[in-house]
Protein backbone atom coordinates (compact mmCIF):
# COMPACT_ATOMS: atom_id res chain seq x y z
CA UNK A 1 0.00 0.00 0.00
CA UNK A 2 1.74 3.09 -0.84
CA UNK A 3 2.34 5.62 1.76
CA UNK A 4 0.80 9.46 1.76
CA UNK A 5 0.86 12.45 3.99
CA UNK A 6 -1.74 14.69 5.13
CA UNK A 7 -2.98 16.95 2.82
CA UNK A 8 -4.50 20.36 3.19
CA UNK A 9 -7.83 21.10 0.96
CA UNK A 10 -8.11 24.53 0.21
CA UNK A 11 -12.00 26.05 1.07
CA UNK A 12 -13.68 26.29 -2.35
CA UNK A 13 -13.72 29.61 -3.65
CA UNK A 14 -17.27 31.60 -3.53
CA UNK A 15 -19.62 30.82 -6.43
CA UNK A 16 -20.86 33.93 -8.49
CA UNK A 17 -23.74 35.47 -6.09
CA UNK A 18 -26.92 37.02 -8.40
CA UNK A 19 -27.52 39.32 -4.83
CA UNK A 20 -24.91 40.30 -2.32
CA UNK A 21 -27.13 39.58 1.15
CA UNK A 22 -26.62 42.45 3.27
CA UNK A 23 -28.65 43.66 6.77
CA UNK A 24 -28.95 47.42 6.66
CA UNK A 25 -29.31 49.32 9.91
CA UNK A 26 -32.07 51.78 9.57
CA UNK A 27 -32.60 52.54 13.37
CA UNK A 28 -33.63 56.01 13.67
CA UNK A 29 -32.10 56.76 10.28
CA UNK A 30 -34.73 58.27 7.65
CA UNK A 31 -36.27 56.23 4.67
CA UNK A 32 -38.34 57.82 1.37
CA UNK A 33 -41.08 55.85 0.24
CA UNK A 34 -42.68 57.45 -3.00
CA UNK A 35 -45.99 56.40 -4.13
CA UNK A 36 -49.26 55.25 -2.26
CA UNK A 37 -49.68 51.77 -3.47
CA UNK A 38 -50.65 48.68 -1.34
CA UNK A 39 -47.48 48.09 -2.53
CA UNK A 40 -45.56 51.03 -1.28
CA UNK A 41 -47.74 50.18 2.14
CA UNK A 42 -46.18 47.00 2.54
CA UNK A 43 -42.70 49.04 2.38
CA UNK A 44 -43.34 51.41 4.48
CA UNK A 45 -44.33 49.07 7.19
CA UNK A 46 -41.41 46.56 6.51
CA UNK A 47 -39.12 49.93 7.22
CA UNK A 48 -40.66 51.32 10.23
CA UNK A 49 -40.35 47.67 11.37
CA UNK A 50 -36.51 48.22 10.79
CA UNK A 51 -37.12 51.16 13.27
CA UNK A 52 -36.52 54.19 10.70
CA UNK A 53 -38.39 57.04 10.62
CA UNK A 54 -40.16 56.45 7.00
CA UNK A 55 -41.63 59.85 5.08
CA UNK A 56 -44.23 58.82 2.19
CA UNK A 57 -44.71 61.30 -0.39
CA UNK A 58 -48.04 60.26 -2.04
CA UNK A 59 -51.07 62.79 -3.49
CA UNK A 60 -53.20 60.04 -3.09
CA UNK A 61 -52.86 57.47 -0.22
CA UNK A 62 -54.51 54.41 -0.29
CA UNK A 63 -56.48 52.75 2.71
CA UNK A 64 -53.26 50.07 3.41
CA UNK A 65 -51.19 52.97 3.81
CA UNK A 66 -52.86 55.12 6.02
CA UNK A 67 -53.70 52.16 7.94
CA UNK A 68 -50.10 51.43 8.69
CA UNK A 69 -49.19 54.68 9.23
CA UNK A 70 -51.66 55.10 11.78
CA UNK A 71 -50.27 51.89 13.79
CA UNK A 72 -46.53 51.62 12.60
CA UNK A 73 -44.47 48.69 14.15
CA UNK A 74 -41.39 50.66 14.71
CA UNK A 75 -40.60 53.90 13.64
CA UNK A 76 -42.68 56.51 12.77
CA UNK A 77 -44.45 56.72 9.47
CA UNK A 78 -45.75 60.21 8.16
CA UNK A 79 -47.70 60.32 5.49
CA UNK A 80 -47.38 63.73 3.10
CA UNK A 81 -49.92 64.34 0.57
CA UNK A 82 -48.01 65.64 -2.70
CA UNK A 83 -46.02 64.36 -5.36
CA UNK A 84 -42.02 63.88 -4.09
CA UNK A 85 -39.70 66.29 -5.25
CA UNK A 86 -35.70 65.85 -5.08
CA UNK A 87 -35.06 67.67 -2.06
CA UNK A 88 -36.88 65.10 -0.14
CA UNK A 89 -34.62 62.72 -0.89
CA UNK A 90 -31.35 64.71 0.94
CA UNK A 91 -30.38 62.62 4.09
CA UNK A 92 -31.93 59.74 3.04
CA UNK A 93 -30.50 56.17 4.30
CA UNK A 94 -32.65 54.41 1.90
CA UNK A 95 -35.18 55.38 -1.37
CA UNK A 96 -38.38 53.10 -2.66
CA UNK A 97 -40.60 54.63 -5.05
CA UNK A 98 -44.12 52.58 -6.62
CA UNK A 99 -43.74 54.04 -10.24
CA UNK A 100 -46.31 53.19 -12.89
CA UNK A 101 -44.26 53.31 -15.62
CA UNK A 102 -40.51 52.80 -16.37
CA UNK A 103 -39.78 56.66 -17.48
CA UNK A 104 -40.89 57.97 -13.74
CA UNK A 105 -38.83 55.18 -12.23
CA UNK A 106 -35.94 55.92 -14.06
CA UNK A 107 -36.22 59.27 -13.09
CA UNK A 108 -36.69 58.95 -9.62
CA UNK A 109 -33.63 56.02 -9.76
CA UNK A 110 -31.44 58.76 -10.91
CA UNK A 111 -32.21 60.74 -8.46
CA UNK A 112 -32.19 59.17 -5.86
CA UNK A 113 -28.19 58.11 -6.97
CA UNK A 114 -27.47 61.69 -7.67
CA UNK A 115 -28.09 62.27 -3.87
CA UNK A 116 -26.25 59.09 -3.09
CA UNK A 117 -29.06 56.99 -2.01
CA UNK A 118 -30.03 53.49 -2.55
CA UNK A 119 -32.89 53.08 -4.48
CA UNK A 120 -35.34 50.32 -5.09
CA UNK A 121 -38.32 50.89 -7.48
CA UNK A 122 -41.39 48.37 -7.22
CA UNK A 123 -41.58 45.34 -9.43
CA UNK A 124 -38.97 47.35 -12.16
CA UNK A 125 -35.60 45.37 -11.19
CA UNK A 126 -33.92 47.13 -14.00
CA UNK A 127 -34.11 49.99 -11.66
CA UNK A 128 -33.01 48.62 -8.35
CA UNK A 129 -29.43 49.17 -6.48
CA UNK A 130 -30.91 46.49 -4.07
CA UNK A 131 -34.08 44.32 -3.77
CA UNK A 132 -36.21 42.92 -1.14
CA UNK A 133 -36.70 38.62 -0.43
CA UNK A 134 -38.72 37.21 1.66
CA UNK A 135 -38.39 37.29 5.14
CA UNK A 136 -38.36 34.66 8.11
CA UNK A 137 -38.43 37.05 11.01
CA UNK A 138 -37.17 35.85 14.40
CA UNK A 139 -35.84 39.19 15.69
CA UNK A 140 -33.09 39.53 16.39
CA UNK A 141 -32.57 36.43 14.40
CA UNK A 142 -33.44 37.51 10.57
CA UNK A 143 -32.95 35.54 7.39
CA UNK A 144 -33.58 36.97 4.26
CA UNK A 145 -34.34 34.66 0.77
CA UNK A 146 -33.75 35.92 -2.68
CA UNK A 147 -34.29 34.45 -5.83
CA UNK A 148 -32.65 37.29 -8.06
CA UNK A 149 -36.89 38.16 -8.93
CA UNK A 150 -36.49 35.00 -11.30
CA UNK A 151 -38.91 33.16 -9.08
CA UNK A 152 -40.83 35.36 -5.87
CA UNK A 153 -43.13 32.14 -5.71
CA UNK A 154 -40.10 29.79 -5.49
CA UNK A 155 -38.68 32.10 -2.70
CA UNK A 156 -42.16 32.21 -0.41
CA UNK A 157 -42.26 28.65 -0.96
CA UNK A 158 -38.88 28.06 1.16
CA UNK A 159 -39.50 30.68 3.33
CA UNK A 160 -42.44 28.79 4.62
CA UNK A 161 -40.91 25.94 4.96
CA UNK A 162 -37.74 27.73 7.02
CA UNK A 163 -40.57 28.86 8.96
CA UNK A 164 -42.14 25.25 9.66
CA UNK A 165 -38.16 24.26 10.69
CA UNK A 166 -37.27 27.31 12.86
CA UNK A 167 -39.20 27.33 16.54
CA UNK A 168 -40.40 31.12 17.35
CA UNK A 169 -38.74 31.17 20.48
CA UNK A 170 -35.41 31.61 18.84
CA UNK A 171 -36.02 34.98 18.67
CA UNK A 172 -35.78 34.95 22.40
CA UNK A 173 -32.72 33.12 22.56
CA UNK A 174 -30.98 35.73 19.62
CA UNK A 175 -32.12 38.41 21.84
CA UNK A 176 -30.51 36.83 24.87
CA UNK A 177 -27.50 36.00 22.97
CA UNK A 178 -27.80 40.05 22.44
CA UNK A 179 -27.91 41.22 25.73
CA UNK A 180 -25.13 38.92 26.95
CA UNK A 181 -22.66 39.45 24.41
CA UNK A 182 -20.85 42.13 26.12
CA UNK A 183 -21.09 40.55 29.08
CA UNK A 184 -19.31 37.57 27.84
CA UNK A 185 -16.74 39.39 26.26
CA UNK A 186 -16.07 41.02 29.58
CA UNK A 187 -15.95 37.77 30.88
CA UNK A 188 -12.75 37.18 31.61
CA UNK A 189 -12.30 33.98 29.16
CA UNK A 190 -10.05 33.23 26.35
CA UNK A 191 -11.61 33.32 23.15
CA UNK A 192 -11.70 29.43 22.75
CA UNK A 193 -13.65 29.61 26.19
CA UNK A 194 -16.07 32.50 24.38
CA UNK A 195 -16.89 30.66 21.71
CA UNK A 196 -17.16 27.18 23.96
CA UNK A 197 -19.93 29.29 25.76
CA UNK A 198 -21.69 30.31 22.72
CA UNK A 199 -21.27 26.25 21.70
CA UNK A 200 -23.28 25.35 24.97
CA UNK A 201 -25.62 28.10 24.37
CA UNK A 202 -26.55 26.82 21.27
CA UNK A 203 -26.82 23.18 22.35
CA UNK A 204 -28.95 24.54 25.03
CA UNK A 205 -31.39 26.54 22.71
CA UNK A 206 -31.78 23.84 20.27
CA UNK A 207 -33.03 21.37 22.85
CA UNK A 208 -35.20 24.55 24.98
CA UNK A 209 -36.56 26.05 21.72
CA UNK A 210 -39.44 27.79 23.40
CA UNK A 211 -37.79 28.37 27.05
CA UNK A 212 -37.29 32.25 27.90
CA UNK A 213 -33.86 32.27 28.77
CA UNK A 214 -33.30 34.15 32.37
CA UNK A 215 -30.26 35.92 33.91
CA UNK A 216 -29.54 32.44 36.26
CA UNK A 217 -28.97 30.73 33.18
CA UNK A 218 -26.33 32.69 31.51
CA UNK A 219 -24.67 32.37 35.58
CA UNK A 220 -25.35 28.90 35.14
CA UNK A 221 -23.65 28.73 31.01
CA UNK A 222 -20.95 30.60 32.43
CA UNK A 223 -20.06 28.24 35.39
CA UNK A 224 -20.21 25.24 33.22
CA UNK A 225 -17.83 27.21 30.57
CA UNK A 226 -15.11 28.02 33.44
CA UNK A 227 -15.41 24.38 35.01
CA UNK A 228 -14.08 23.16 32.13
CA UNK A 229 -11.25 24.96 32.67
CA UNK A 230 -7.83 23.48 30.61
CA UNK A 231 -9.56 21.57 28.44
CA UNK A 232 -11.01 24.29 26.71
CA UNK A 233 -7.74 25.57 25.84
CA UNK A 234 -6.32 21.57 25.34
CA UNK A 235 -8.83 21.67 22.39
CA UNK A 236 -10.46 18.38 21.69
CA UNK A 237 -11.28 15.84 19.19
CA UNK A 238 -14.99 15.12 18.04
CA UNK A 239 -14.81 11.83 15.75
CA UNK A 240 -17.87 12.11 13.36
CA UNK A 241 -19.94 9.41 11.16
CA UNK A 242 -20.56 11.41 7.96
CA UNK A 243 -22.99 8.91 7.07
CA UNK A 244 -23.06 7.12 3.70
CA UNK A 245 -23.04 9.75 1.25
CA UNK A 246 -25.76 11.54 0.81
CA UNK A 247 -25.58 15.17 3.63
CA UNK A 248 -29.16 14.74 4.39
CA UNK A 249 -28.54 11.58 6.31
CA UNK A 250 -25.85 13.45 8.66
CA UNK A 251 -27.23 13.89 12.28
CA UNK A 252 -28.04 17.57 13.68
CA UNK A 253 -25.08 17.09 15.97
CA UNK A 254 -22.82 16.73 13.41
CA UNK A 255 -23.58 19.19 11.51
CA UNK A 256 -23.20 21.58 14.97
CA UNK A 257 -19.47 19.50 15.19
CA UNK A 258 -18.60 20.36 11.77
CA UNK A 259 -19.81 24.01 12.00
CA UNK A 260 -17.78 24.33 15.18
CA UNK A 261 -14.39 22.82 14.23
CA UNK A 262 -11.42 24.42 13.60
CA UNK A 263 -10.26 21.88 11.30
CA UNK A 264 -11.09 18.62 9.63
CA UNK A 265 -9.03 15.32 8.99
CA UNK A 266 -11.38 13.70 6.41
CA UNK A 267 -10.96 10.59 4.24
CA UNK A 268 -11.54 10.14 0.33
CA UNK A 269 -14.53 8.22 1.13
CA UNK A 270 -16.51 11.87 2.58
CA UNK A 271 -18.52 13.44 0.16
CA UNK A 272 -17.87 16.70 -1.13
CA UNK A 273 -21.64 17.71 -0.25
CA UNK A 274 -20.93 16.93 3.66
CA UNK A 275 -18.10 19.39 3.88
CA UNK A 276 -20.27 21.76 2.58
CA UNK A 277 -21.41 22.05 6.03
CA UNK A 278 -18.22 22.50 7.34
CA UNK A 279 -17.30 26.31 9.06
CA UNK A 280 -16.10 28.06 5.90
CA UNK A 281 -13.02 29.01 8.20
CA UNK A 282 -12.22 25.63 8.95
CA UNK A 283 -9.13 24.22 7.72
CA UNK A 284 -9.44 20.70 5.91
CA UNK A 285 -7.28 18.12 6.09
CA UNK A 286 -7.19 14.92 3.77
CA UNK A 287 -5.82 11.73 5.18
CA UNK A 288 -6.30 9.38 2.92
CA UNK A 289 -8.22 6.58 4.00
CA UNK A 290 -9.14 5.08 1.21
CA UNK A 291 -8.12 0.98 1.30
CA UNK A 292 -6.24 -0.53 -1.21
CA UNK A 293 -5.32 3.03 -2.60
CA UNK A 294 -2.85 5.53 -1.33
CA UNK A 295 -3.36 6.08 2.40
CA UNK A 296 -1.77 7.80 5.30
CA UNK A 297 -0.40 5.95 7.89
CA UNK A 298 -3.02 5.31 11.28
CA UNK A 299 -0.22 6.20 13.82
CA UNK A 300 0.68 9.55 11.30
CA UNK A 301 -2.92 10.32 11.80
CA UNK A 302 -3.15 9.39 15.80
CA UNK A 303 -0.40 12.01 16.04
CA UNK A 304 -1.62 15.08 14.00
CA UNK A 305 -4.57 14.89 15.73
CA UNK A 306 -3.49 15.08 19.21
CA UNK A 307 -0.74 17.13 18.06
CA UNK A 308 -3.42 20.06 16.91
CA UNK A 309 -5.86 19.31 19.69
CA UNK A 310 -3.18 20.12 22.26
CA UNK A 311 -2.68 23.46 19.92
CA UNK A 312 -6.09 24.06 21.21
CA UNK A 313 -8.09 23.66 18.21
CA UNK A 314 -11.28 22.02 18.10
CA UNK A 315 -10.62 18.81 16.06
CA UNK A 316 -13.15 16.93 13.93
CA UNK A 317 -11.70 13.57 12.91
CA UNK A 318 -14.95 12.78 9.86
CA UNK A 319 -15.56 9.26 8.86
CA UNK A 320 -17.56 7.91 6.23
CA UNK A 321 -20.53 5.68 7.51
CA UNK A 322 -20.18 5.52 11.63
CA UNK A 323 -16.75 5.80 13.21
CA UNK A 324 -17.61 3.31 15.43
CA UNK A 325 -18.34 0.62 12.29
CA UNK A 326 -14.84 -0.58 10.68
CA UNK A 327 -13.39 2.86 11.19
CA UNK A 328 -10.22 2.31 13.19
CA UNK A 329 -12.14 4.50 16.05
CA UNK A 330 -10.71 2.64 19.13
CA UNK A 331 -7.23 3.53 18.08
CA UNK A 332 -7.87 6.82 17.57
CA UNK A 333 -10.64 7.20 20.95
CA UNK A 334 -6.93 5.70 22.81
CA UNK A 335 -4.20 8.06 21.12
CA UNK A 336 -6.70 10.99 22.33
CA UNK A 337 -7.03 9.08 26.21
CA UNK A 338 -3.52 8.60 26.20
CA UNK A 339 -2.41 11.67 25.91
CA UNK A 340 -5.31 13.45 27.74
CA UNK A 341 -7.70 14.81 25.30
CA UNK A 342 -11.32 15.34 25.64
CA UNK A 343 -12.98 13.14 22.54
CA UNK A 344 -16.55 12.52 22.06
CA UNK A 345 -17.97 10.52 19.75
CA UNK A 346 -21.14 11.39 16.85
CA UNK A 347 -22.35 7.97 15.36
CA UNK A 348 -23.15 8.15 11.99
CA UNK A 349 -25.48 6.11 9.84
CA UNK A 350 -23.65 3.50 8.50
CA UNK A 351 -23.78 2.09 4.90
CA UNK A 352 -25.63 -1.41 5.53
CA UNK A 353 -28.60 0.93 6.99
CA UNK A 354 -28.20 3.95 3.92
CA UNK A 355 -28.34 1.19 1.38
CA UNK A 356 -30.82 -0.54 3.03
CA UNK A 357 -33.53 2.17 2.93
CA UNK A 358 -32.57 3.21 -0.75
CA UNK A 359 -32.81 -0.13 -1.74
CA UNK A 360 -36.12 -0.75 -0.15
CA UNK A 361 -35.15 -3.73 2.33
CA UNK A 362 -35.66 -4.82 5.68
CA UNK A 363 -32.35 -6.43 6.63
CA UNK A 364 -34.01 -8.17 9.68
CA UNK A 365 -36.98 -9.70 8.24
CA UNK A 366 -38.66 -11.69 10.31
CA UNK A 367 -39.51 -14.34 7.51
CA UNK A 368 -35.81 -14.33 6.24
CA UNK A 369 -33.93 -13.44 8.54
CA UNK A 370 -32.76 -13.77 11.96
CA UNK A 371 -29.34 -11.94 12.60
CA UNK A 372 -27.84 -9.45 10.59
CA UNK A 373 -23.73 -9.36 11.15
CA UNK A 374 -21.56 -6.95 9.65
CA UNK A 375 -18.37 -8.72 8.16
CA UNK A 376 -14.79 -7.01 7.21
CA UNK A 377 -13.77 -7.68 3.55
CA UNK A 378 -10.54 -7.67 4.35
CA UNK A 379 -7.27 -7.24 6.86
CA UNK A 380 -4.82 -4.78 7.96
CA UNK A 381 -2.69 -6.50 5.23
CA UNK A 382 -5.43 -5.97 2.34
CA UNK A 383 -6.48 -9.42 2.72
CA UNK A 384 -9.17 -11.56 3.44
CA UNK A 385 -8.99 -12.05 7.12
CA UNK A 386 -8.21 -15.21 8.67
CA UNK A 387 -10.43 -15.30 10.96
CA UNK A 388 -13.90 -15.06 9.71
CA UNK A 389 -16.51 -17.06 11.03
CA UNK A 390 -17.39 -19.07 7.89
CA UNK A 391 -20.07 -21.63 9.57
CA UNK A 392 -21.80 -17.94 10.22
CA UNK A 393 -21.53 -16.63 7.29
CA UNK A 394 -23.26 -19.39 5.64
CA UNK A 395 -25.88 -19.53 8.36
CA UNK A 396 -28.88 -19.68 5.53
CA UNK A 397 -31.01 -17.22 8.17
CA UNK A 398 -28.22 -14.25 8.62
CA UNK A 399 -28.02 -11.50 6.65
CA UNK A 400 -24.23 -10.21 5.87
CA UNK A 401 -23.32 -7.33 4.98
CA UNK A 402 -19.55 -6.91 4.02
CA UNK A 403 -17.61 -3.75 4.25
CA UNK A 404 -14.49 -3.18 2.03
CA UNK A 405 -14.84 -6.14 -0.22
CA UNK A 406 -13.86 -5.45 -3.56
CA UNK A 407 -10.46 -6.58 -3.86
CA UNK A 408 -11.37 -9.81 -1.45
CA UNK A 409 -14.84 -10.80 -3.08
CA UNK A 410 -14.05 -13.67 -5.49
CA UNK A 411 -11.70 -15.50 -2.60
CA UNK A 412 -14.71 -14.66 -0.09
CA UNK A 413 -17.66 -15.90 -2.09
CA UNK A 414 -15.84 -19.44 -2.98
CA UNK A 415 -14.71 -19.91 0.39
CA UNK A 416 -18.02 -19.43 1.47
CA UNK A 417 -19.50 -21.40 -0.63
CA UNK A 418 -16.63 -24.35 0.00
CA UNK A 419 -17.47 -24.06 3.97
CA UNK A 420 -21.38 -24.57 3.23
CA UNK A 421 -23.04 -21.49 1.74
CA UNK A 422 -25.54 -21.82 -1.15
CA UNK A 423 -24.19 -20.79 -4.23
CA UNK A 424 -27.11 -19.13 -5.52
CA UNK A 425 -28.13 -17.28 -2.23
CA UNK A 426 -28.95 -13.65 -3.54
CA UNK A 427 -26.54 -10.71 -2.83
CA UNK A 428 -26.30 -7.45 -4.06
CA UNK A 429 -23.28 -4.74 -4.40
CA UNK A 430 -24.35 -1.64 -3.67
CA UNK A 431 -21.48 1.55 -4.96
CA UNK A 432 -21.63 4.71 -3.49
CA UNK A 433 -24.82 3.95 -1.38
CA UNK A 434 -27.18 7.01 -0.82
CA UNK A 435 -25.56 9.10 -3.24
CA UNK A 436 -26.97 10.69 -6.40
CA UNK A 437 -24.91 8.30 -8.67
CA UNK A 438 -25.62 4.99 -6.46
CA UNK A 439 -25.23 1.60 -8.67
CA UNK A 440 -26.78 -2.03 -7.33
CA UNK A 441 -25.47 -4.64 -9.10
CA UNK A 442 -27.52 -7.82 -7.95
CA UNK A 443 -26.50 -11.62 -8.24
CA UNK A 444 -26.24 -14.66 -6.65
CA UNK A 445 -23.06 -14.97 -4.38
CA UNK A 446 -21.95 -17.16 -7.20
CA UNK A 447 -21.84 -14.75 -9.74
CA UNK A 448 -21.45 -11.56 -8.03
CA UNK A 449 -17.69 -11.39 -8.09
CA UNK A 450 -17.71 -11.26 -11.46
CA UNK A 451 -20.42 -8.84 -12.55
CA UNK A 452 -18.71 -6.61 -9.46
CA UNK A 453 -15.04 -6.65 -11.12
CA UNK A 454 -16.17 -6.02 -14.34
CA UNK A 455 -18.32 -2.79 -13.53
CA UNK A 456 -16.75 0.68 -13.05
CA UNK A 457 -16.09 0.84 -9.54
CA UNK A 458 -15.08 4.20 -7.56
CA UNK A 459 -16.20 5.19 -4.14
CA UNK A 460 -17.43 3.10 -1.40
CA UNK A 461 -18.50 -0.36 -1.92
CA UNK A 462 -20.36 -2.53 0.16
CA UNK A 463 -21.63 -5.82 -0.45
CA UNK A 464 -24.87 -7.66 0.99
CA UNK A 465 -25.80 -11.32 0.90
CA UNK A 466 -28.60 -13.10 2.66
CA UNK A 467 -32.59 -14.37 1.46
CA UNK A 468 -33.81 -10.81 2.09
CA UNK A 469 -32.52 -9.68 -1.34
CA UNK A 470 -34.10 -12.32 -3.13
CA UNK A 471 -36.02 -10.23 -4.45
CA UNK A 472 -33.42 -7.85 -5.96
CA UNK A 473 -31.27 -10.88 -7.13
CA UNK A 474 -33.91 -12.44 -9.18
CA UNK A 475 -33.74 -9.44 -11.57
CA UNK A 476 -30.20 -10.04 -12.82
CA UNK A 477 -30.15 -6.61 -13.68
CA UNK A 478 -27.79 -3.54 -12.93
CA UNK A 479 -29.47 -0.19 -11.77
CA UNK A 480 -27.66 2.61 -12.22
CA UNK A 481 -30.03 5.35 -10.65
CA UNK A 482 -30.89 5.38 -6.77
CA UNK A 483 -33.74 3.56 -5.61
CA UNK A 484 -36.40 6.16 -4.70
CA UNK A 485 -39.58 5.35 -3.06
CA UNK A 486 -41.98 8.78 -4.03
CA UNK A 487 -41.41 10.77 -7.16
CA UNK A 488 -39.61 14.31 -6.43
CA UNK A 489 -41.68 16.77 -4.42
CA UNK A 490 -44.26 14.45 -3.00
CA UNK A 491 -44.26 13.07 0.42
CA UNK A 492 -44.32 9.82 1.32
Amino acid sequence: MNARTPTETRSPRMEPLARLPVFLSLQGRRAVVAGGTPGAAWKAELLSAAGAAVDVYAREPSDELLAVAGDAPGGTITVHRRDWQAADLDGAAIAIAACENDSQAEHFATTARACGVPVNVIDKPKFCDFAFGAIVNRSPLVIGISTDGAAPVFGQAIRAKLEAMIPRGFARWADAARRWRHAVQTSGLSFNGRRRFWQLFTAMAARNPDYEPEQVDYIRLLTETEAEGSIVEKGSVVLVGAGPGDPELMTLRAVRALQSADIILYDDLVSVEVLDFARREAKKMLVGKTGYGPSCKQGEINALMVSLAKAGKRVVRLKGGDPMIFGRAGEEIAACRDAGIAVEVVPGITAAQGAASRLGISLTHRSEARRLQYVTGHAADGRLPRDVDWRSLADPSATTAVYMPVKTLAELSATAIAEGLDPATPAVAVLRATRADQVTIAASIAELPARLSSADVSGPVIVFIGRVFGEIASRDVMQTAPARTHSPGVRP
